[in-house]
């Protein structure tokens, strides 16, 4: 099949440098602004507020709500309201209580984002996670059917969470990071240089060349939250059965064993490049979603779509989503 074609279920792809959106070129400001949920103060940034469709951007990890800029200005220069959450233990997102566990376990990610989405009242949002988000996503729509009116995930595939999966060796030498969190010499490490920790992952994850150093850093501000190291520890020690979870989220875990079918119309976007998730990974996805399913692999791009292929990110989403 020739590329940028599909048929049924299969795979888009499209060659990056043929990318090319035409939306009206007005830029919107994004606001900094904060909600309350139960658990958390949660800091937002906020484009187009008047627009009568709402997406939001989800980011992963090690990464901050800045990743969405340019895919932002995109989508509100096609008439949406975006939002972008800061994750618990990043930015100026906070625990509103000091006795709150500090856990990063991914059921706690899809919670926080159905509690941000229920605090702004917002009405069938569209919700786009990348990384981390992406699991915020998938299982926010898993714990809450109908939450949203369209998914997408970036960079990550449907139900691989799962502890007991078994990992091809070529993946579990990229999850090496994973198992290193899990001792003392890890902790020890990602506690005494939280930014060259992450630094790694950016520099070997995308082919070279994607960002510079100004970018780096001013996406790292968002480490210096004060809980952003004990959540990050305990989200990959968590994910192997190396942690407890916070007993809050027990009834949520269950709710998604065994993995649910989501109805919602689901958009997977997986650069072909990405040398941490392999592209592999987000393949026969199919049978977990009975309504719409799209899967678009970007050629010559890493684990950073929205970063390194923004426009074609935001073309792909508007696409999927449908006239404003």
């Amino acid at each position: 099949m020739p590329k940028g074609h599909t048929r049924g279920f299969g795979p888009c792809y499209l060659p990056k440098s043929r990318l090319l959106v035409r939306l009206k070129s007005s830029m919107h400001t994004p606001e900094i602004k904060f909600i309350d949920s139960a658990r958390l103060s949660i800091e937002y940034l906020e484009l187009h507020p008047d627009a009568a469709r709402t997406v939001v951007l989800v980011h992963g990890w090690p990464d901050a709500a800045r990743t969405w800029s340019p895919v932002a200005q995109l989508l509100a220069n096609a008439g949406y309201r975006v939002l972008a959450p800061s994750l618990r233990g990043y930015g100026g997102t906070r625990f509103r209580d000091a006795s709150t566990p500090r856990s990063g376990e991914l059921v706690a990610l899809g919670r926080d984002l159905i509690d941000f989405v229920e605090a702004l009242d917002l009405q069938s949002p569209m919700l786009v996670g990348h990384d981390w988000g992406a699991r915020a996503v998938a299982n926010a729509a898993g714990l809450a059917p109908g939450l949203a009116s369209h998914l997408a995930m970036l960079s990550v595939g449907y139900g691989t969470n799962d502890p007991t999966q078994v990992l091809p060796f070529e993946q579990a030498r990229s999850y090496w990071y994973h198992w290193f969190m899990a001792t003392p010499l890890g902790e020890k490490t990602v506690r005494a240089d939280p930014r060259g920790f992450a630094r790694i992952m950016w520099d070997t994850w995308s082919p070279p060349g994607w960002f510079d150093q100004a970018e780096f850093d001013a996406t790292a501000a968002a480490f210096d939250n004060p809980d952003w190291i004990d959540v990050t520890l305990h989200s990959y020690r968590h994910r192997w059965g190396h942690a407890e979870g916070d007993p809050f989220y027990a009834a949520d875990i269950a709710k998604l064993k065994p993995l649910p079918v989501l109805s919602t119309p689901m958009l997977v976007i997986h650069g072909a490049a990405d040398e941490v998730n392999a592209v592999a990974t987000s393949e026969g996805k199919e049978a977990f979603f009975s309504g719409r399913y799209q899967r678009v692999v970007l050629d010559g791009v890493g684990h950073f779509p929205q970063r390194e292929a923004p426009a074609a990110v935001a073309q792909a989403l508007i696409r999927f989503f449908g006239t404003v």
